[in-house]
């Protein structure tokens, strides 16, 4: 269930109302009439069925609350309630299934965001991914895939393609290659300065590396697994019930490459460099492209399974 807390202009609340009203899937209404300051209006507060939350959400935007009051929605991790019970029933579809289309958004553009931490923390990754490729280190590779934030811009390139936002899709795809390029760079200058070090020589590259070779040789198998990938970590973003190790499989395609290819760059070994490159080209699409179809599927998904406003408040 999902709890929302509503701030409306006192002459839009009774519009707000039927509309909570009619929709099937609601339950425990309540009208407070002057309570709010800043704005001032009404409080309206509600449950909603998971499954139902995107159709009212829309529907209480298309009342423009959103612009002349607020629109607050939480997670409700206990609700011990009859009602409750009934509006799950009578709503349609699974809550583990429901993709509330308005918080993906806000997710998504929160986490495509270029800035100092996402860039720390793909450096960081890249680095310790250096680490593994050099040592031919699964334990190093594995840690450099949970700390990988990548898949936030990926998810967010196909959130804005399946909702036809441009301005999204550029934000996305600047903090994706602007932060590779960053983390790339800084992790050749860490590999030289390894090398300086005594730690990294030119041998740790050109050595056979059974548990990191498959790295810079791209094949249609890289991309299955960046397809698979893509499928897994946006069902992780989307449903109610997201595994903790998504993102290690999610970055499992991308921050290994983007290491090797930096440091293949600091030996001047640039046949590693391209096919690298190669791996993490072939991956990104292959994540974006199962990202945005997994999108589209739930979406029309969704569409059949939504029914006309009946029922109301149970």
């Amino acid at each position: 269930m999902l709890h929302l807390r509503l701030i409306t202009p006192a002459d839009r609340t009774d519009d707000v109302v039927r509309l909570i009203e009619k929709t099937v899937g609601t339950t425990h209404l309540v009208v407070m009439p002057g309570a709010a300051r800043n704005p001032v209006g009404d409080v309206v507060m509600c449950d909603v069925a998971r499954e139902a939350g995107d159709e009212l959400i829309g529907g209480l935007r298309g009342l423009d609350l959103d612009k002349t009051g607020s629109i607050a929605v939480e997670n409700i991790d206990l609700s011990l309630s009859r009602r409750a019970d009934k509006a799950e029933e009578e709503a349609p579809g699974e809550g583990a299934d429901a993709v509330l289309w308005e918080q993906l958004r806000d997710a998504t553009h929160e986490e495509s965001t270029l800035n100092v931490t996402y860039i720390a923390f793909l450096t960081v990754a890249t680095m310790l991914a250096a680490c593994g490729v050099m040592l031919d280190n699964a334990i190093l590779i594995v840690g450099a895939m949970a700390v990988g934030p990548e898949f936030g811009p990926l998810a967010g390139i196909s959130t804005a393609l399946v909702q036809r936002a441009p301005q999204l899709v550029w934000r996305s795809l600047w903090a994706l290659l602007a932060g590779f390029a960053v983390a790339m760079v800084l992790t050749a200058g860490f590999s030289w300065l390894l090398d300086a070090f005594g730690l990294f020589e030119r041998s740790m590259v050109e050595a056979p590396r059974p548990n990191t070779a498959f790295i810079w040789k791209p094949d249609w198998m890289s991309f299955v697994v960046a397809f698979l990938a893509g499928i897994a970590g946006t069902l992780s973003l989307t449903s109610a019930k997201s595994g903790a190790l998504i993102g290690v499989a999610i970055s499992v395609t991308t921050v290994p490459a983007a290491a090797n290819a930096a440091v293949a760059f600091s030996y001047t070994d640039y046949s590693q460099m391209w096919g690298s490159s190669k791996q993490l080209l072939f991956n990104l699409l292959g994540i974006v492209i199962a990202g945005t179809l997994t999108l589209l599927a739930q979406k029309w998904f969704w569409a059949r399974q939504r029914r006309g406003p009946v029922g109301g408040i149970g």
